[in-house]
């Protein structure tokens, strides 16, 4: 007889949702030419004026991202095989422990198909078990997937855990969908990249060929569209024609902060309104708010970032007239 099911004994809390600060998985695929490396970096440094700390770049690329070394400032790691999803968990781990705040992986593509990569290890793992089993090796296919998928899941996972942003680049091909009996069906530029990790993209951007960092957001292709994620709350940050961007890291990475506190609120309202006394007397109280941690860091760069704008609008403006200023004081010609 079966035991009489018995319900867990669990108690759970409930409060009001409130958005809160969360990691960016930002990602970049397309084939050659279209831009990937140089549109990662610009995302990154736009990231990195939120978050703070240095950029790292993973690069499985033969050193392809030092062709922008004069143009963005970052740490380079270079990546060669073997490329398990192990191996590209310790070179994120490795960046996260010298103090990176964003980390570019160019490309995610070899955790795939590389030496050493998830395809390669099935391969291996599918030999090993049909070895030791006896039998053929299509009847261990199958099973052999569940260590290196086991892998992968471990690599994603922690990436999740750790307090930083990341934005990864893919490789894309054109692929065909294949049915005995009938006419290939093209599927366009799909990254080539287990779809685990495409799915845990926070957006994840498709660039064409000869792009130049344009996006494409609209596609007649279905393995197209399935790679294309923009979020509702993204739409308005992705202008129509507009290349990657700077801007666009610095505003996703804003949202990924999360609710912005009363104290921050506060301080960019006077900023806001600030004449050139008030700017001059406000870094203190700026610099105090940090010391004591009523903001954030991603609110502290915000903060500094709206002083910078102020004082330059402030600076850039005409200086008033003689008249001006005897319109603006009250009883100057009574």
């Amino acid at each position: 007889m079966v035991a009489a099911m018995q319900m867990p004994t669990r108690t759970f809390e409930d409060k009001e949702a409130t958005r809160e600060k969360v990691p960016l998985m930002v990602g970049v695929a397309g084939p050659s030419g279209g831009g990937k490396t140089f549109s990662a970096l610009r995302i990154a440094t736009g990231i990195q004026r939120v978050t703070g700390g240095d950029i790292f770049v993973i690069d499985t690329e033969a050193r392809r991202a030092l062709h922008y070394a004069d143009l963005f400032k970052f740490r380079h790691v270079p990546f060669g095989a073997p490329f398990s999803p192990l191996d590209y968990l310790a070179a994120i781990e490795h960046c996260a422990k010298k103090g990176a705040g964003v980390v570019v992986i160019d490309s995610m593509s070899h955790e795939h198909e590389g030496p050493g990569g998830v395809l390669e290890l099935h391969a291996e793992e599918t030999a090993r078990l049909a070895k030791l089993w006896g039998v053929k090796e299509s009847k261990a296919q199958m099973s052999a997937w569940q260590a290196p998928k086991a892998m992968r899941r471990r690599m994603l996972n922690t990436i999740l855990q750790l307090p930083i942003s990341t934005v990864i680049c893919f490789r894309a091909k054109e692929k065909l969908k294949i049915k005995p009996g009938e006419d290939p069906k093209p599927l366009g530029f799909m990254p080539i990249a287990g779809e685990e990790i495409v799915f845990e993209m926070t957006v994840c951007c498709l660039l064409l060929p000869r792009a130049d960092g344009v996006p494409t957001w609209q596609s007649e292709e279905i393995g197209e569209r399935m790679t294309m994620k923009l979020p509702r709350q993204f739409k308005h940050i992705f202008v129509p024609g507009a290349p990657l961007s700077e801007d666009i890291g610095e505003q996703l990475a804003q949202w990924a902060e999360g609710e912005m506190s009363a104290a921050a609120r506060e301080l960019l309202a006077f900023v806001a309104g600030a004449d050139q006394a008030g700017l001059a007397a406000f870094p203190p109280r700026m610099e105090e708010a940090k010391k004591k941690r009523t903001i954030t860091p991603g609110e502290y760069q915000t903060i500094r970032r709206a002083f910078g704008k102020r004082r330059d609008e402030l600076a850039a403006a005409p200086a008033p007239t003689g008249e001006q200023l005897e319109q603006e004081e009250p009883g100057a010609n009574g």
